[in-house]
């Protein structure tokens, strides 16, 4: 338990504002720590919790190192800097490949928990691995939850299913049906144009008779 808070802290002091000085790789190293960390609480990652752990502590040092070089601290290098990132993104990139890997190796042997794991860490392209995803969910909709991603994709595709719903009614509408519609909106459309006239002529009427009786008053006080 101590860990799993430990790493949780860790990682969200990795996910606090990152360093400028080379961010284009850095960003990637930072905004990963949380994902990362998060996959010492799985079953398939528990044997590397130490690993990660590990791998996490080298971040947030290296993640200050980047703030010192910032604020042109002299005593750091940042040549080291940029040395310790790429050593720590070949770690990233180790961990996304072994997501992948995780996650293919469960598809083929129907873990349907380790596949929703998997897709849910935030390590994968779920977008190029959509329509896999969504056929391996209704092929085990009794096993796996419709929470996270493929919640997203459910929602997704109901959406869409309203509006190709939406447009088959439309085009099932007559010529006539379509130009009562657009009588309806341009009546409408009037009928808004010519309350904010009304509007508007009260107003000036209002504004009007309330200048008459400011002269009246004018005059009877002469």
């Amino acid at each position: 338990m101590k860990k799993i808070l430990f790493l949780s802290l860790l990682a969200t002091v990795l996910l606090a504002k990152n360093p400028n000085v080379y961010s284009a790789l850095g960003d990637v190293l930072y905004n990963n720590a949380d994902k990362i960390s998060n996959l010492s609480n799985l079953k398939s990652y528990s044997l590397k919790a130490y690993e990660i752990d590990k791998y996490l502590q080298d971040l947030n040092s290296t993640k200050e190192m980047g703030f010192k070089i910032e604020k042109k601290d002299k005593t750091q290098d940042p040549r080291l800097y940029l040395k310790k990132l790429r050593k720590l993104s070949k770690q990233n990139d180790a961990y996304t490949r072994s997501v992948y890997k995780t996650y293919k190796e469960a598809i083929k042997n129907e873990n349907s928990s380790v596949v929703s794991d998997m897709i849910n860490t935030g390590l994968l392209d779920t977008r190029s691995l959509r329509d896999e995803i969504m056929q391996y969910y209704y092929n085990h909709q009794d096993e796996m939850s419709s929470d996270g991603v493929v919640g997203e994709f459910l929602d997704e595709d109901a959406k869409l299913k309203e509006q190709q719903k939406a447009m088959r009614k439309y085009r099932g509408l007559t010529k006539e049906q379509l130009l009562q519609q657009k009588i309806r909106r341009l009546r409408e459309q009037d009928k808004k144009k010519q309350e904010a006239i009304q509007k508007t002529l009260e107003e000036e009427v209002a504004k009007e008779k309330v200048k008459i009786r400011q002269e009246q008053v004018e005059e009877l006080s002469k």
